[in-house]
C-alpha cells in the first residue's frame, strides 16, 4: 500500500503517535468473495472460488503493508472465518484471534463499541467482518484520509478490500472523524 499521495506532516504525526506509545492501527478486512448455495444459511456461506483465491492475496497484502497485528476480531461466520484462515497462512506468525459474534451483522456503531473494548497492549487490530458495517465503520471514524482512499470507499468497498486508520490515543478514544484513512486496497489473487 502506497502513501505516495499523503500530504506533508500527514507520515510524521503517525509516527510522533508511535514514539509516543499511543499510535493504534485498526485495520479492516471484509470477508472474501461467498457462495450462495441453496438452503444454506447466511452464517454457513463458505468463500466461493474467487474467496478462495483472493482471500490468500490479502494475507499477502497483509503480510506486506500491515505486518502481523497484535490481536484479530473475526466474525464467526463461515466466510470470515474461511478469509482469515487463508490470509493467516500468508503472515510471519498467526496473531491471536478470537471470533467475535457481535462483529456478524453488525452496524458501525455496534462494530466502534467492540473495537473500544480492545485491551490496551494491542497496537494494531485486525478486524475481520462484513458490510455494510465495516464500509459504514470506516466512514464513521475517518476524519481525514490520504490522497483519495476515503472517496474509494464512499465509491465501493467490495470484497476482500482492506482499509487502515491510524489515530492517537486508546481504543476507548475512537470516535468519529479521529482517525486517519491511511490505504484502502482490494487485493486480488
Amino acid at each position: 500500500m502506497s502513501h505516495s499521495d499523503q500530504a506533508p506532516g500527514e507520515v510524521q504525526d503517525v509516527r510522533d503517535a508511535a514514539a509516543e506509545g499511543t499510535a493504534r492501527r485498526l485495520v479492516l478486512l471484509r470477508h472474501a468473495k461467498s457462495a450462495w448455495p441453496d438452503g444454506v444459511p447466511d452464517h454457513d456461506r463458505p468463500l466461493g472460488p474467487r474467496g478462495l483465491r483472493d482471500a490468500p492475496a490479502a494475507g499477502r497484502l497483509l503480510a506486506r503493508s500491515v505486518g502481523v497485528p497484535d490481536l484479530v476480531l473475526c466474525s464467526p461466520a463461515r466466510r470470515t472465518r474461511e478469509t482469515w484462515d487463508l490470509a493467516a497462512a500468508e503472515l510471519e506468525r498467526t496473531p491471536p484471534v478470537r471470533y467475535e459474534p457481535r462483529v456478524y451483522a453488525a452496524d458501525a456503531r455496534d462494530l466502534l463499541d467492540v473495537v473500544r473494548e480492545v485491551p490496551p497492549e494491542v497496537g494494531t487490530l485486525l478486524l475481520v467482518g462484513h458490510n455494510p458495517g465495516l464500509e459504514d465503520l470506516v466512514l464513521l471514524v475517518a476524519g481525514a484520509a490520504v490522497g483519495d482512499a476515503l472517496e474509494r470507499v464512499r465509491t465501493k468497498f467490495p470484497t476482500s478490500a482492506v482499509a487502515v486508520l491510524s489515530w492517537q490515543g486508546a481504543w476507548s478514544d475512537l470516535r468519529a472523524g479521529c482517525a486517519l484513512l491511511t490505504d484502502v486496497a482490494v487485493p486480488r489473487g
